[in-house]
């Protein structure tokens, strides 16, 4: 997909969805509209597809009796406001990633990805059987509202620089787009960190206002161009182990409902996690062959005094959190580091010890 065309799309109808857009609700006939406010631009893959997905299986499952409207980055509101658009009334959903709003509590940022933390499947596991879910209703029910997970990118790319690396020495002064604790952790490496939505990182790269910057990986960074700017790639992330996206609901309003739509919302939010998940390990690895093969980029791991030296800045980062003087900050980074050193000895005696043995033995 080319990077400027879902991009223009996104921003065309801002104005006149905007003015549109605010309007209440529609409801009638027994029948409710509600409004669904993104941090993706249009028609993004994974991420911007799975939040038009979830609204069009919500309006199906429901037979229209709650019809869901999307409004993608910039079109109602500015990307990274839209969890705000909820907790005011602009809209009644908003679907990004918690840990975009981490000035809120920083324990938000446990469910969407941690530095050495949970890969996708450990976090379901935390969020679904292991109390997760509680924790991040407490953290919400602050704001008036509910997160459900929503989408699983797995295992993230760790960006794109415009230099090789050579070691921590290298990275040092770098300004990097990287959000949550992961860039507390690039930061404790002396880089200077900033966040961006999607739409904003291809120019700050070209502009040089960005040195470096990671997104997802390969599904959406050929989408995005980064590869214009910067032919470095470096894999894996070290700070994002198994991204979760997040749908939000207004909690009021989603209790008012009757019990049969707040399970299609919950449900199909759940079905969603799994879905964008496939379509994420169907196609990074073909973005990934064309990013080589057609604009050529070059593949790297990160050197290893850069992973031990954001090994022990992740370590610094959760002790602090585990310390910290906010209760609910240190009850979930208690329970999430409980729950990890428990998951974590499944995927090591069974996920991983199977994958080296499928390479080391298995050839077809």
């Amino acid at each position: 997909m080319d990077r400027r065309s879902f991009i223009t799309k996104a921003g065309i109808a801002g104005v006149g969805a905007a003015a549109t857009g605010l309007a209440a609700p529609a409801v009638a006939q027994g029948n409710i509209t509600w409004r669904m406010v993104t941090t993706w631009p249009k028609n993004f893959p994974g991420l911007g597809v799975g939040a038009q997905r979830l609204a069009d299986r919500v309006t199906a499952a429901s037979g229209g009796r709650l019809t869901v409207q999307v409004y993608s980055a910039g079109e109602l509101v500015p990307p990274l406001q839209s969890l705000d658009a909820v907790i005011d009334g602009t809209a009644e959903m908003s679907h990004g990633a918690a840990y975009y709003w981490q000035n809120k509590s920083p324990a938000l940022s446990f469910f969407t990805g941690v530095p050495y933390g949970m890969t996708s499947r450990e976090l379901t596991a935390w969020v679904r059987y292991m109390g997760g879910q509680e924790l991040w209703d407490e953290i919400y029910d602050q704001f008036g509202v509910q997160g459900f997970l929503s989408g699983d990118t797995g295992t993230q790319a760790g960006g794109w620089f415009k230099n090789v690396l050579t070691g921590v020495d290298s990275v040092k002064g770098l300004r990097f787009r990287t959000p949550g604790l992961g860039g507390r952790v690039w930061e404790k490496l002396g880089v200077t960190v900033t966040n961006m939505a999607a739409g904003e990182i291809f120019q700050a790269l070209q502009s040089g206002t960005l040195d470096a910057a990671e997104f997802v990986g390969p599904y959406n960074d050929l989408a995005l161009g980064f590869y214009q700017v910067a032919k470095n790639y470096y894999f894996p992330s070290f700070v994002e182990p198994g991204l979760a996206t997040e749908l939000v609901v207004d909690k009021k309003k989603y209790l008012d409902l009757p019990a049969d739509l707040q399970a299609i919302i919950r449900d199909v939010a759940q079905a969603e996690y799994d879905q964008v998940a496939s379509d994420f390990y169907a196609n990074d690895p073909r973005a990934l062959k064309t990013l080589i093969e057609k604009h050529g980029v070059q593949v790297h791991q990160f050197p290893e005094s850069i992973l031990k030296a954001g090994a022990e800045a992740a370590k610094e980062v959760m002790t602090g959190l585990r310390d910290s003087d906010d209760p609910l900050v240190r009850k979930t980074a208690e329970n999430f580091i409980e729950s990890l050193n428990i998951v974590r000895t499944r995927s090591k005696t069974t996920d991983g010890a199977f994958v080296n043995a499928r390479e080391n033995y298995f050839q077809i």
